[in-house]
């Protein structure tokens, strides 16, 4: 993994020894070595080998202020992520707001800096794309104390992964090479991924959850709509891009004029004013927010029955926004499901900073998933 250029994002759990106890730690830190062995299917004296390799590698750190004094025998040093040696430069490009983050190998932001999208979106993207990557260099630089080890970009639209290539239809980017920018102002290797996909990974390696289903839904739904399905620890990449949900057929009752309408037209901030004016009412009224929530939830249960996940999470502003939080999107999911195992809608549990999460889980994926090969 040397070099500096465009890696593809990988958006799994690392299931290698090394990433194994990493995650181990992780998610059940402080944690003694005997208390990784339970954790993970490995011996003690490769566990012992992989915690010595990432100790070296400050990866990891011994914790001997965390020891119970009053333990009786030899005491067992708790092992936790290191957070001090190294960190991760991400951004999130969205319609409305940009998100430039630097975060810590534990995933936790350090700093985190919202530009609005229509700001550096201009007439000339290369221009825009080479100031939003000069500006989140800046961030890094910012902590100079720290070694960068990964970018990660995530943004809707079209994403070449091997290349970093994007198009972002709603900014009007065709062909543009954000990657090879990125990689180039960082100086460090960075991936790009569909930014649904990169939320998706944050709820998979970055949550804190040990142990998740074995399949999952992710849906999001804000100014835009975007689906990603996980698969044993996994997110799902199609080999030509991530697919579209925008166009799935809903009835939008209040939301449009016709009795039919693709999904994406009617859940945005567009189509709210537009059907206040039509009713004469606020865009946040009742009966507003009331048929977008039966809209999301019969979107998600027709989505359900396709793939029938073990969880299905939420993200975005047009689940949240509703005065009764998702339940209301739940009553209409469960009306109109066609499956009959009850399935709880989860939100994100990044809540309205899971943009910020989606860009950290792009960069710390590769980390995750190879933390030696990526430090060395």
């Amino acid at each position: 993994m040397g070099g500096i250029g465009v890696v593809p994002a990988r958006l799994r759990v690392g299931t290698g020894p090394t990433a194994s106890v990493l995650h181990a730690i992780r998610t059940n830190g402080p944690a003694t070595r005997d208390q990784i062995v339970v954790a993970v299917d490995l011996s003690p004296a490769t566990v012992n080998r992989q915690v010595n390799a990432l100790l070296e590698a400050k990866v990891i750190v011994e914790r001997a202020d965390l020891v119970d004094p009053g333990a009786i025998g030899r005491p067992k040093l708790p092992l936790t992520v290191d957070c001090d040696h190294y960190c991760v430069a991400g951004m999130h490009i969205g319609a409305r707001r940009t998100a430039l983050v630097i975060a810590d190998l534990r995933g936790r932001t350090l700093y985190s800096h919202a530009i609005r999208t229509r700001d550096f979106s201009s007439s000339d993207p290369k221009a825009a794309i080479v100031r939003l990557c000069g500006q989140l260099r800046e961030l890094a630089d910012r902590f100079s104390g720290r070694r960068v080890l990964w970018g990660g970009a995530a943004l809707g639209g079209a994403v070449d992964a091997d290349t970093g290539v994007i198009d972002h239809p709603i900014l009007h980017w065709q062909g543009q090479p954000l990657g090879a920018e990125l990689a180039e102002a960082l100086g460090v290797p960075v991936s790009v991924s569909e930014h649904v996909q990169a939320m998706a990974a944050a709820e998979l390696i970055l949550s804190g959850a040990m142990v998740r289903g074995q399949s999952g839904l992710f849906f999001y739904a804000r100014e835009t709509v975007g689906m990603a399905m996980t698969f044993a620890g996994e997110v799902h990449q199609p080999q030509h891009g991530a697919g579209t949900i925008a166009g799935l057929t809903v009835t939008p009752g209040v939301l449009a004029d016709e009795p039919v309408a693709a999904l994406q037209s009617v859940i945005g901030t567009a189509a709210m004013k537009a059907a206040g004016a039509r009713l004469g009412v606020e865009p946040d009224a009742g009966i507003i927010a009331d048929e977008r929530a039966r809209v999301l939830g019969n979107a998600v249960a027709a989505m359900r029955d396709v793939v029938n996940p073990d969880e299905v999470v939420v993200a975005g502003h047009a689940f949240a926004a509703h005065p009764h939080g998702l339940a209301p999107v739940q009553a209409a999911f469960d009306e109109a499901t066609a499956i009959p195992r009850p399935l709880e809608i989860t939100p994100t549990c990044f809540g309205a900073h899971v943009p910020e999460a989606a860009a950290i889980a792009v960069a710390l994926s590769a980390v995750y998933a190879d933390p030696l090969a990526v430090v060395q």
